[in-house]
């Protein structure tokens, strides 16, 4: 087990060192120049030449890179063009915006992806499977931005029982999930994303469940005299590893792919600040972000890859 893990952690550092050089290249690569956007209009070259010298854009990418690098190792990760903010201090307060919609909407899509995919695998072709499928194809089909539009339209406007946009009266300085006048600017959001990973890991768990409930040794199982609820108990530890996996990568996913839910609902996490960040130019907000959230991913990966050593033990012969 430790050996396993000490070897996933190793080679996660190549990875990760791969995700800033397509971070850091990436946003350079883009159109426009981010200096302009802070130059007034008559602005004379030579005032434009002293910003770039100031934020280290006069040396060559390469160069800069290193630079930006070695910074970013030491947890610096430079000042937003626009608030001359520390940028580490604005990602990390939008990422922690961003965990209370991507947790609540984890809570609920999983739980409720797993349950009901689990009742599908133990009734295929019956009332309860068509059911639950047709909730997997709708959650799998229906953009989530679309989705937040019609809830905003429908809650928000027409029936006017939830807020439609932004984090509480108060902004995030004194939100909390526990008091409902706040919290229930998070209902919206969270059901507006959990919607896809609902989709995606009950047609997973019905999958995979189903396909352990026709191996021979469920067959066994039931011919020893085990009950209904013992042999489903069976069924679904074996096949929590390959459902880890994807819950896995959708978790990745809500936490570093809300940047259109967020802005639907102007919700300030990471996707909310990264769209600021695209419209201003703001190339070290934006190049923060990324990466924290390249590596948020890549730690939640391997996280699951630990889970799934811990749940089957075959995984570290791997």
């Amino acid at each position: 087990m430790w050996y396993y893990a000490a070897r996933r952690i190793l080679m996660s550092i190549p990875i990760a060192l791969g995700v800033t050089v397509v971070c850091y290249a990436l946003v350079l690569l883009a159109p426009g120049d981010p200096i302009q956007s802070l130059l007034p209009p008559d602005a004379s070259p030579e005032d434009a030449a002293y910003l770039r010298k100031v934020y280290g854009f006069d040396k060559p990418i390469p160069i800069q890179y290193l630079l930006w690098l070695q910074r970013a190792l030491s947890g610096d990760l430079g000042i937003s063009l626009q608030t001359n903010r520390p940028v580490m201090l604005e990602v990390l307060n939008a990422l922690s915006n961003t965990f209370v919609i991507s947790v609540g909407a984890v809570l609920l899509a999983f739980s409720l992806a797993f349950i009901l995919g689990t009742i599908a695998a133990y009734h295929i072709g019956k009332p309860a499977d068509r059911i639950a499928t047709g909730v997997a194809v709708v959650g799998v089909s229906v953009p989530n931005y679309w989705l937040g539009i019609v809830l905003v339209i429908v809650f928000a406007v027409k029936l006017g029982v939830l807020p439609a946009t932004g984090m509480g009266t108060s902004g995030s300085a004194s939100f909390s999930i526990f008091d409902w006048n706040q919290a229930k600017y998070a209902v919206l959001p969270i059901l507006t994303m959990s919607l896809v990973p609902l989709g995606i890991i009950m047609r997973t768990t019905r999958s995979a469940v189903a396909e352990v409930l026709n191996n021979d040794f469920v067959q066994m199982l039931r011919a020893k005299g085990l009950g209904p609820l013992a042999v489903l108990r069976h069924a679904i530890w074996n096949a929590l590893p390959q459902v880890l996996t994807v819950m896995g990568l959708q978790l990745g996913y809500l936490v570093g792919g809300s940047i259109l839910v967020e802005t639907i609902f102007t919700w300030p996490g990471t996707g909310f600040l990264m769209s600021k960040a695209i419209l201003t130019r703001d190339v070290p907000v934006l190049q923060g972000a990324i990466l924290v959230l390249s590596l948020t991913f890549v730690t939640i990966n391997l996280m699951v890859d630990l889970l799934q050593t811990a749940v089957d033990p075959r995984i570290k012969r791997a």
